[in-house]
């Protein structure tokens, strides 16, 4: 197995050998072409200009409604990219610097936008905000110019685009303010005139009329008991001007009759129907106090002063118990003392008249404020339902407020140019030597394509080549083993020829290897070949 291989392996180095001159022949002819390729592939130039964002410096990235809030670098620089890489932009451009002439004459103007924003590279970096905008092409200076271009676009796309935004969005927060702030006076207004026409019955003035309405009613007993004091003093006083006409009548009556008479005129005056009268409205009036007016006692009690009245309307019995009115008259307007009681009684009248409109106007007040207190869980229900809405109306609001004002002031700041911009770091500088094509990967391209057309013909000649150059190949090919093989016997004059021959292809390719190196170097001192 060992001896098969030594045999294969001399057998492509004598291969090898005998297309020695062809091999190297290929690898020198690879040289010049690669240089040939290399010189007649148009050269493609390349300028790249630094862009960096930076960040506004008046109050950063404290507003919500702030651009660099809502998108990174990434997005900004993506959504420019579009802007500054439309049809429109790029289409000024190439009629402005006459760019692509050749192509403009073969093809129409959208395919020739198409090229250029292939030719167009911008690349955001890794981390920072930095990026950068790289354009190719044929002419340097023009590559500069449209690097140069590109970057100031950028720049002036996006002052454009910040400005709009801010402004957009400004109008869109006064627009929903305004349309908050209509709701929001329309929920008040409904609100205030509920108040107004309800205040009184409203849950945080309960607890308010309640401590009114207690007060109310110990001014309304008070004023009850001030009634049932004048009236007490009232029938001291009645009774003193009865007891005073009975002690002038029966005066009277011992003078002009006797001391017997006198006597029983005195039983029959005790007790007059007017004092009756007086004493059972006095009862009358305690008694609604304490029942109310279905009450038998109250019943009763009317009854009698009815018909006590009735009787001393008709004439039936007189006030004083026996004397008519104008005997009376005559004995009570002359005694001091009698007038002076009746004015305190008259006085009195009047005072118990006054309090009970004091108290009727307390009783209405207090059953207003029994109403009040009466409504007041009716109208928390309704002020729940109507002000249930109403907090979170408020806070929509007050957050539409602020962000209005947040808006305004962006927009303030995108139009004096104090937000985030971008800024060119480093601008575009004319390129010295060309991207493509690469001189080194050419040529190294031509030498792998030379080795491979100086090894791979051989390989296939000997392939296809029928004769025998190996004992074992002919053993193999008839099946018979070879007893003896002769070996090829050169005679002195073609050995001569073999070793001039061979520093022959040695001098040619010596002299090959000069000329393609001085081909080089002449191409290097021209500047044809940059590396």
């Amino acid at each position: 197995m060992e001896q098969q291989q030594h045999q294969q392996i001399r057998k492509y180095l004598d291969l090898f050998v005998r297309w020695k001159g062809f091999i190297v022949a290929a690898i020198l002819l690879s040289l010049p072409v690669g240089l040939a390729v290399y010189l007649t592939t148009p050269k493609v130039y390349q300028s790249t200009s630094l862009l960096s964002y930076q960040q506004q410096s008046v109050n950063p990235s404290q507003s919500k409604m702030s651009p660099d809030m809502v998108s990174a670098i990434r997005d900004v620089v993506s959504t420019l990219s579009q802007m500054v890489t439309s049809r429109t932009n790029l289409e000024n451009l190439i009629t402005t610097l006459d760019l692509y002439p050749a192509m403009r004459q073969k093809l129409p103007m959208e395919d020739v936008v198409d090229l250029m924003r292939k030719d167009i590279v911008i690349e955001p970096s890794k981390q920072g905000d930095i990026f950068q905008i790289r354009f190719s092409g044929s002419h340097p200076d023009k590559v500069v110019k449209v690097t140069n271009a590109l970057a100031a676009k950028f720049i002036e796309e996006n002052l454009k685009y910040r400005e709009e935004r801010a402004t957009e969005t400004s109008a869109y927060a006064s627009d929903e303010l305004e349309m908050a702030k209509t709701v929001m006076d329309r929920k008040e207004a409904v609100m205030r005139d509920y108040k107004l026409k309800h205040y009184n019955e409203l849950p945080e003035q309960r607890q308010t009329n309640v401590e009114r309405l207690i007060g109310l009613q110990e001014q309304y007993q008070a004023k009850q008991e001030s009634i049932q004091d004048l009236e007490k003093t009232m029938i001291l006083i009645q009774d003193q001007i009865s007891n005073r006409r009975k002690m002038i009548a029966q005066t009277d009556l011992l003078t002009a009759d006797g001391t017997t008479r006198g006597g029983a005129a005195q039983q029959d005056i005790a007790v007059s129907p007017a004092d009756r009268l007086v004493q059972l409205r006095a009862l009358l009036k305690s008694l609604e106090i304490k029942y109310t007016e279905n009450h038998p006692e109250i019943k009763r009690t009317k009854r009698q002063i009815a018909r006590l009245e009735q009787d001393l309307a008709t004439g039936r019995v007189q006030p004083d118990g026996g004397l008519t009115g104008s005997s009376a008259q005559s004995q009570g307007t002359s005694d001091p003392v009698i007038l002076q009681l009746e004015t305190q009684l008259k006085s009195i009248q009047l005072g118990i008249r006054n309090i009970n409109e004091e108290k009727e106007g307390l009783r209405k007040t207090i059953a207003q404020y029994e109403e009040w207190v009466a409504a007041a869980p009716v109208r928390e229900a309704e002020w729940s339902a109507l002000t249930r809405e109403y907090g979170e109306l408020k806070r929509h609001y007050d957050l539409l407020v602020s962000s209005d004002l947040q808006a305004k002031s962006m927009l303030n700041l995108e139009k004096r140019q104090k937000g985030s911009q971008f800024k060119i770091v480093d601008s575009a500088r004319f390129p010295e030597k060309p991207i493509k094509p690469d001189f080194v990967k050419i040529v190294g391209i031509a030498l792998f394509c030379g080795l491979g057309l100086g090894f791979g013909v051989p390989l296939v000649w000997d392939f296809l080549d029928p004769s025998f150059r190996d004992l074992n190949d002919i053993e193999a090919y008839l099946g018979v083993p070879v007893l003896c093989t002769i070996p090829l016997i050169e005679t002195e004059r073609e050995q001569t020829w073999c070793r001039r021959k061979l520093q022959l292809g040695l001098l040619a390719a010596v002299v090959a290897f000069a000329a393609i190196a001085v081909l080089y170097a002449y191409c290097w001192r021209r500047g044809l070949i940059v590396v």
